[in-house]
């Protein structure tokens, strides 16, 4: 018999480059996998913020519009939440969504795109993170948008979780990138149970806002009734009298910026309160019993009638000054209030929302007062830290 030809070094060399090409057929463009891997990962974290926003004391709208106000300016800021700022809001937070995932996947490919799934979600909590700092330390406040709102209302760890929501769906780029009927098996076994898990998740947090809506949340956790009671009524009525404030200074102030920043007040105050009676109704299932003459008098920051009639009845030129003094004083107020609340054993919902308060009403003296660049970034982050019980 004749023996078998041994293969050559070029024989074997071009077995594995049909190898290597049939592998390059079975995998698609990282850049297309990328795409749709942001298509997915943005809107799934667009439904996890819509849903969860208003679990945590969020008011979603709001949101969506100082979202906006990003790209839009003032444009976006109303007192009622407009569908137009609502909408471009969610275009502008699925865009940079989108963006992160391009960078992550596409230009950061050479080192992201075999991973395995595990690895993926490994780095993308980390990825979170980092993109979520960028946002609210540099890309927002300085270069390239130079919008200080966002950042002085929002604090960091509501953009953490928003990006968290979206790096959880990275490990289904280990699905993406394989043409259909070429992923490897333990890939499919992952991405399949992946997939169920968040869209089991969406359901959940879709159910739980549907009944939320109806006065149904979930019951009352905290240890301190009376204390818990407390706060709601004490912070709903303050919120009222600052809506009012606000009100006027959206009528009358000259700068139209501040006439902007009154109407965002208006909502958010607005916001607020819905979700403080919502909780009311559904944690004790009463009326929220109004607050004595008493009891306003002895809250920090809430103004007498004759405080109110002054900022009502300044000057045209002496207003704007006497608006920002008046809300300033009102702000510093609830920030003790709210600070009280997120250092107290209160239900977990009402101190996380207390603290979002604390940042936002401190930013607000902020930007009433024309703070904007590093300045805004500084004071935000030290907003979030300050004790301000005393």
């Amino acid at each position: 018999m004749n023996a078998k030809p041994r293969p050559t070094l070029s024989d074997t060399a071009r077995y594995a480059g049909g190898g290597a090409s049939r592998l390059a057929r079975q995998r698609r463009s990282r850049w297309i996998a990328a795409v749709e891997l942001g298509l997915i990962s943005s809107t799934f974290s667009t439904l996890v913020s819509q849903l969860f926003a208003a679990r945590i004391g969020r008011d979603a709208a709001v949101d969506w519009m100082t979202v906006a106000a990003i790209p839009a300016r003032d444009w976006a800021l109303s007192a009622e939440p407009s569908w137009s700022a609502i909408l471009a809001g969610i275009a502008f937070h699925q865009w940079a969504d989108f963006s992160w995932a391009l960078v992550f996947f596409g230009v950061l490919g050479r080192w992201t795109a075999d991973l395995r799934p595990r690895t993926i979600l490994l780095l993308a909590l980390p990825w979170a993170a980092f993109s979520s700092s960028m946002e609210w330390f540099v890309l927002v406040p300085l270069f390239p948008f130079w919008q200080p709102l966002f950042t002085l209302q929002q604090p960091y760890w509501i953009g953490l979780l928003v990006h968290t929501s979206s790096a959880v769906m990275y490990p289904l780029f280990a699905r993406l990138r394989w043409r259909r009927g070429h992923a490897p098996a333990r890939d499919i076994r992952f991405t399949n149970a992946w997939a169920t898990g968040a869209v089991a998740v969406t359901v959940l947090l879709g159910a739980t806002a549907l009944f939320g809506s109806h006065g149904y949340e979930p019951p009352w956790m905290g240890r301190d009734r009376d204390a818990d009671q407390t706060y709601i009524r004490h912070m709903t009525a303050h919120h009222a009298q600052g809506i009012e404030l606000a009100r006027i200074g959206a009528e009358r102030a000259q700068d139209p910026h501040l006439r902007k920043l009154a109407m965002l007040m208006v909502a958010s105050q607005a916001g607020e309160i819905r979700i403080f009676e919502n909780w009311w109704l559904s944690w004790f299932d009463t009326e929220m019993p109004d607050c004595s003459t008493e009891e306003r008098a002895a809250m920090p920051g809430y103004l007498t009638p004759a405080e109110m009639r002054a900022v009502k009845t300044a000057s045209l030129d002496q207003f704007d000054a006497a608006f920002v003094q008046a809300m300033s004083r009102h702000h510093a107020g609830a920030v003790r209030m709210a600070d009280r609340m997120w250092q107290s054993r209160g239900d977990p919902r009402l101190r996380v929302m207390a603290h979002a308060i604390r940042h936002e009403q401190q930013g607000e003296i902020a930007l009433m007062h024309g703070m904007d660049g590093v300045a805004a970034v500084a004071t935000a982050f030290r907003n979030m830290f300050d004790d301000n019980v005393n």
